[in-house]
């Protein structure tokens, strides 16, 4: 009944936007089929992981193709987009296991759905659900050189509720700045706002780099103890005609959250990606990341007891390879494979009922977007 009344809202919702594409705008000159956009993405995926199951068979770090040996959909979904010269609108449904395991358990069919208008020439306002706006990867395999996410991409908040303040003085540079309800939320968990800025800027067409943050205490109303979170990002994009690039890196701290030490003083967190993707062929790709990820402290992660019986957050590093073959610009195929290795003493994977420190992963994905 939820998923009948979630499609039938939208298709109420295409009705009216797509009248009030038809209607005359006096204030634009562009016709209504520049102002009015449906697209869609669907991904789907088989994996395998050498780690016994988790909580709903999602194994750990889940996100994308989070189920091991199944076929399955990380995200069938469609957006409606409306664009005019003062106005502007987006709303963003998904459905599959990226819904399910990641997102909001309030509105996990809500990718996104906010509306804006122009303030001035070059500044807008928007509110609403917004997807994140921090981090080096997306979260969609289609954003990314490889399928599945770093770890580092994991511990980033994905979704966020609020304003933003979008201004773009020229073709080169993007500022946004935001208000929010907290760090990977919608709902607001204690009723201290939170806020963010990203900057970029292209130089040109091959290169592209920004930073992003988080600045915010998402603390429970019973803590009496305050927990202001810093967590910045920097990110480098290279893209040449058959070399891609991409680095960037996180530096997290928040006060009075040392959890293996038990006092309050400030714990901090920093993790890094770097993704090589190499044109092989017109159709063909073949493409590498390596991953590293420090929560001496457990910010992030929460704390385990090690095989020492000492109390720590995860360390961990990995590498991913894998080939992509693109028969058309909006399709894709994609085989790839990541091992990921803990710290020695951190055994968080179980196989054939023995704990291990390291996981295997295999994944094949199939993608379109229209």
């Amino acid at each position: 009944m939820r998923r009948k009344f979630i499609l039938s809202g939208l298709c109420i919702v295409l009705l009216l936007l797509q009248g009030f594409a038809q209607t005359n705008d006096s204030t634009s000159h562009s016709s209504p089929g520049e102002k009015f956009k449906i697209s869609g993405y669907v991904d789907a995926y088989y994996a395998y992981y050498t780690d016994s199951a988790g909580i709903n068979d999602f194994q750990k770090f889940p996100s994308v193709s989070p189920r091991s040996n199944q076929f399955g959909l990380n995200t069938a979904q469609v957006s409606v987009e409306y664009n005019a010269e003062k106005v502007r609108g987006i709303v963003t449904l998904h459905f599959g296991d990226i819904a399910k395991c990641a997102w909001s358990s309030a509105y996990n069919n809500i990718m996104e759905a906010h509306a804006g208008f122009r303030l001035c020439k070059k500044l807008w306002l928007d509110a609403g659900f917004f997807r994140t706006h921090f981090g080096t990867e997306g979260l969609l395999p289609k954003e990314n050189i490889a399928s599945a996410i770093s770890v580092n991409t994991f511990y980033e908040p994905y979704f966020e509720a609020g304003v933003r303040l979008n201004y773009m003085p020229d073709s080169k540079w993007a500022i946004n700045i935001y208000a929010l309800n907290g760090y990977n939320v919608y709902e607001d968990n204690n009723k201290k706002k939170s806020f963010g800025m990203a900057v970029t800027y292209t130089p040109g067409a091959t290169i592209n780099w920004g930073y992003s943050n988080y600045i915010g205490d998402d603390s429970s109303p019973a803590d009496s103890i305050a927990h202001l979170r810093i967590h910045q990002n920097l990110f480098f994009n290279y893209q040449a005609q058959k070399l891609k690039i991409q680095v960037g890196g996180d530096y997290c701290i928040q006060e009075n959250t040392d959890i293996v030490y038990k006092k309050n003083i400030a714990a901090t967190m920093f993790s890094g990606v770097m993704g090589l993707r190499y044109q092989l062929k017109e159709k063909y790709a073949a493409y590498a990341r390596g991953e590293v990820f420090h929560d001496r402290q457990g910010l992030m992660s929460g704390v385990i007891l090690d095989k020492e019986n000492k109390y720590t957050g995860y360390i961990l590093r990995g590498i991913t390879l894998g080939a992509e073959y693109k028969p058309t610009a909006n399709t894709y195929l994609r085989i790839e494979g990541r091992q990921l290795q803990m710290k020695k003493n951190q055994e968080i994977f179980y196989r054939n009922g023995k704990a291990s420190a390291q996981r295997m992963e295999f994944l094949c994905n199939i993608g379109i977007s229209f």
